[in-house]
């Protein structure tokens, strides 16, 4: 039902009853008063005043402002995540002589067509909350507005830089900052900026699948083709990050092993990544966060425009690396290949191997002082020394498992019904659990090269 057309048909059927009833001057409403007192000769006056006085104070507010700045999808979902920021739109604009859809201004013919659509967002925002001006500074800072007609590897018109905008407030604003943009790129000796600015001719959304595509695709990147250029000292993106990019040291990550993730703010796949696996990590690995920014003095060899992205480096050089969102199943067992390399305790983790009995990991561990076990990858509890108990068979024994720590599965490999025990967290195969332990009980029987150990304090 729409709740405005509904009252004006109350109020005006009311305006009629009165009319016509006394023929009487009516007070004009509040609403209305700000237009100043009126008297109604006749029930089309009084319409009129009521349609024009119709505009509350939260439609004054929102504002729609449509930029182009590449592939829609990563834009889209970064202007969805800014406080004040309404609704995005992904769709077409200031295109003339063609369907305004995805499949026709793909076309080959259409790359270098100047009258082609560009792909754009609509943003519907409260500038009561976040100004046009925050809007367009972030415009400039997530991308090239120096590349013509392209955005990275995506080539062609459609991914042209662009604001089109409904007043010329934003018109002002947007020449503004555009001039002052300019001079901050001059500084850092870039290039001319190519955003073209013009006046919103029409709107087309693009295609249903279009929509929120990001996040109704969870497994992928997040383009990142800033200049690294920025009206403040740092980027307005990254002031949640805890130091600015210039004051980062990566002395540390030249020495051993280390694990680097390249971050982004409002980076979607970023922020889940964090709470599928960073969040529990806590393995002998040191683990680090930089914006693609804050490479300095590391040898990478995979592309940093995309965020996620994951690199395990050694001595300051990658050895493995992974652009996009990883499954914690997929990092632990490329942690596993990095830390472990081609050993047996790699083949028991992920192949479901077995140590050979009283290996050199069984008689390291079989005497310990108080203490804990530990995942060897995450650094998650496992197993508890006050647990551990001599079976005789050559491998480590405990009465439990650390509450929560590991999951049950069927097995019958080998013609046997047995139940593994794996890992929560990083899902390795710590070995199986029996039901002939002392007085009848369990019998956890696990493998010691899965496994790292942390003395009691």
């Amino acid at each position: 039902m729409n709740y405005n057309a509904t009252l004006k048909f109350a109020v005006v059927a009311l305006l009629v009853a009165l009319i016509g009833l006394s023929f009487k001057s009516i007070q004009a409403s509040p609403t209305q008063a700000k237009l100043g007192q009126s008297q109604f000769s006749d029930i089309n006056q009084a319409t009129e005043l009521l349609e024009s006085s119709d505009i509350s104070d939260a439609t004054i507010q929102h504002q729609t402002l449509v930029l182009g700045l590449g592939c829609f999808w990563g834009a889209e979902k970064r202007f969805e995540a800014l406080p004040g920021v309404i609704n995005v739109l992904s769709g077409y604009a200031d295109g003339r002589g063609l369907k305004p859809t995805y499949r026709e201004i793909t076309k080959l013919k259409q790359k270098f067509n100047d009258d082609n659509f560009a792909e754009v967002i609509r943003v519907e925002y409260d500038q009561s909350v976040i100004a046009t001006s925050t809007l367009i500074k972030l415009f400039y800072e997530m991308h090239d507005p120096t590349q013509k007609n392209r955005q990275g590897n995506d080539v062609g018109t459609q991914y042209r830089s662009t604001i089109l905008y409904n007043s010329e407030q934003q018109a002002d604003i947007a020449t503004r900052l555009t001039k002052t943009f300019q001079q901050r790129l001059n500084e850092k000796g870039k290039g001319l900026i190519q955003t073209q600015i013009k006046p919103l001719d029409k709107f087309y959304p693009a295609e249903d699948y279009h929509q929120d595509y990001i996040a109704r695709n969870p497994n992928g990147y997040c383009p990142d083709h800033s200049t690294g250029v920025t009206f403040e000292d740092w980027p307005l993106l990254a002031k949640k990050m805890t130091e600015p990019p210039t004051k980062v040291d990566n002395i540390g990550l030249l020495t051993g092993k280390q694990i680097v993730v390249i971050d982004a703010p409002n980076c979607p796949y970023c922020e889940r990544f964090k709470e599928d696996v960073t969040n529990d990590y806590a393995g002998d690995i040191p683990l680090h966060f930089r914006l693609a920014s804050q490479l300095d003095g590391l040898t990478i060899s995979s592309p940093t425009f995309g965020t996620p992205t994951i690199l395990f480096i050694e001595d300051g050089k990658e050895r493995l690396g992974h652009m996009g969102y990883m499954s914690s199943d997929s990092f632990y067992k490329a942690l596993g290949a990095f830390k472990l390399g081609d050993t047996e305790a790699f083949k028991v983790a992920f192949g479901k191997g077995t140590d050979n009995r009283f290996c050199k990991a069984y008689d390291k561990f079989k005497n310990t002082p108080p203490g804990v076990f530990i995942d060897s990858l995450s650094g998650a509890p496992l197993f508890d020394t006050s647990d551990r108990f001599n079976s005789g068979t050559g491998w480590l024994s405990f009465h439990s498992a650390i509450e929560d720590s590991v999951t049950y599965h069927e097995d019958n490999s080998f013609g046997m019904e047995r139940t593994e025990v794996r890992a929560k967290i990083t899902g390795i195969h710590l070995g199986h659990v029996f039901n002939d332990g002392p007085n009848g009980g369990k019998r956890y029987c696990i493998n010691a090269t899965v496994l790292d150990f942390v003395p009691r304090t």
